[in-house]
C-alpha cells in the first residue's frame, strides 16, 4: 500500500467538393442557351455526384468533439443544396490542404511529417511529428486532436491527446496505444519516419489557469495518462504556479507504467506527488524501491479515492481518464467521497 504522506521536491468532412468550368458564353446576338432532356439529365447526374456523401459511424471519434464529422456532411449538405437550387457550383467550396500548416483546424485535416516512432511497450508508440520553423501546435494543456486513417478503404477517426509541452516548438509528440484488432491500430503500426498522417483540431473542454485549483486529483488509467501531461508540466514549468498535484496512475504492471523517467522527475518537485495501482501485481519485493511507498495492488475502488481525497493538502479539484467505465466508476467513487460536480472533470 502507498503512502499518501509523502511528497517530492524540486470524420473528414466528406469528399472534396469540386468547382465547375465557367458558365458557357452566350454567343453573339442570342439569348441564353437552353438544354434539351438529354442535357438536363447529365447535369443532374454532375450534381448528384458531387453531393457529399454521409460519414460512416467509423468516421466518428465518438469523443463529443465539435465540429463533429456530422456537423461538417450537415454544413456541406446545406451548401450543396443551396447550389444546387441556384444552379451555382461557385458556392461548392473545396476541401483546404497544406502539407506545411501553421495554423490548426477544427473542420479541415492537415497533414503532418512523421519525424520520429518510439515503442514504449508492447501495444504503445510515442509518436513525433514535425512542425514547419520553430512554430508551436497551439493548442491548451489537455486539448486533443482527431487523426484520421483510412485502412483496406475504410475511413476512421480516432481523438488522442499530444503530451508534448504546450510551448514545444518544432513538434508534437502523440501516446498511442495498439490493439490487436483496431483499425487505427492497423494504421499507426505502419507508420514509419517520414509518412504523412492528418489531423484536426484542436477539442478539448477543460482549460487550465495557474492557481486556479489549490490542488489537482490527477487520476489516470493507461493512456489517460496522456493529458494529466502537459497539464503537470505546465504547473512545473510555472515558478508562478504553486497548485498542489497527486498524480495516480492505473495501469497492470509496472513494466506497462508509461514515461516512467518524465514522472520521476516531476515528482522531485516540491508540489507534486505520484502513485501507481498496479492490477496485475502482487509482490512489493518486485519492484525498485522507490516505488514501493507509492504503490497500491489492485483497482481504484471506493476505499483508495476516500484515502486519495481525505490526503490532499489543499481541497482538490479532480481530473478523470482512461475508459469509458473507469471513468464512470471514478466519477461515482469521487461523488461518494464528498467532491461535488462541479469539483471534477471528465475527459
Amino acid at each position: 500500500m502507498f503512502s499518501l504522506s509523502q511528497a517530492g521536491k524540486g470524420g473528414g468532412p466528406g469528399p472534396t467538393l469540386g468547382r465547375a468550368p465557367s458558365c458557357p458564353h452566350l454567343l453573339p446576338d442570342q439569348g441564353p442557351l437552353t438544354m434539351d432532356k438529354g442535357e438536363e439529365d447529365d447535369d443532374e447526374e454532375a450534381w448528384l455526384q458531387l453531393r457529399p456523401v454521409e460519414p460512416l459511424p467509423s468516421q466518428c471519434c465518438g469523443s463529443g468533439c465539435s465540429p463533429c464529422v456530422f456537423d461538417l456532411y450537415q454544413r456541406d449538405l446545406a451548401s450543396w443544396e443551396a447550389a444546387r437550387a441556384s444552379k451555382d457550383r461557385s458556392l461548392l467550396s473545396g476541401e483546404e490542404t497544406q502539407s506545411c500548416p501553421s495554423k490548426l483546424s477544427p473542420e479541415t485535416f492537415l497533414a503532418f511529417c512523421i519525424s520520429a516512432t518510439d515503442r514504449l511497450t508492447k501495444d504503445t508508440y510515442l509518436v513525433r511529428f514535425a512542425l514547419p520553423g520553430n512554430s508551436r501546435l497551439g493548442l491548451r494543456p489537455g486539448q486533443h486532436l482527431i487523426l484520421r486513417g483510412i485502412v483496406d478503404g475504410l475511413e476512421i477517426q480516432r481523438a488522442y491527446t499530444p503530451i508534448s509541452p504546450a510551448n514545444a516548438k518544432g513538434y508534437f509528440e502523440v501516446l498511442i496505444k495498439c490493439y490487436q484488432t483496431g483499425l487505427m491500430s492497423q494504421y499507426v503500426e505502419s507508420w514509419k519516419a517520414g509518412d504523412t498522417a492528418f489531423w484536426r483540431g484542436p477539442f478539448g473542454g477543460f482549460f487550465y489557469k495557474p492557481n486556479q485549483y489549490g490542488e489537482l486529483l490527477m487520476l489516470a488509467a493507461g493512456t489517460g495518462l496522456a493529458p494529466m501531461v502537459p497539464i503537470l508540466q505546465s504547473i512545473t514549468d510555472n515558478a508562478e504556479d504553486e497548485t498542489f498535484i497527486t498524480l495516480v496512475g492505473c495501469f497492470k504492471t509496472f513494466e506497462g507504467i508509461y514515461l516512467k523517467t518524465f514522472l520521476r522527475e516531476q515528482a522531485r518537485f516540491w508540489n507534486v506527488r505520484t502513485f501507481f495501482v498496479l492490477s496485475q501485481e502482487n509482490s512489493l519485493e518486485q519492484l525498485p524501491w522507490s516505488y514501493r511507498d507509492k504503490t497500491h495492488f489492485g483497482r481504484l475502488g471506493q476505499d483508495l479515492i476516500e484515502e486519495l481525497v481525505g490526503s490532499c493538502r489543499r481541497k482538490p479539484f479532480a481530473l478523470v481518464c482512461g475508459s469509458a467505465e473507469f471513468t464512470k466508476d471514478v466519477a461515482g467513487y469521487l461523488l461518494s467521497a464528498g467532491l461535488a460536480e462541479d469539483s471534477y472533470f471528465l475527459f
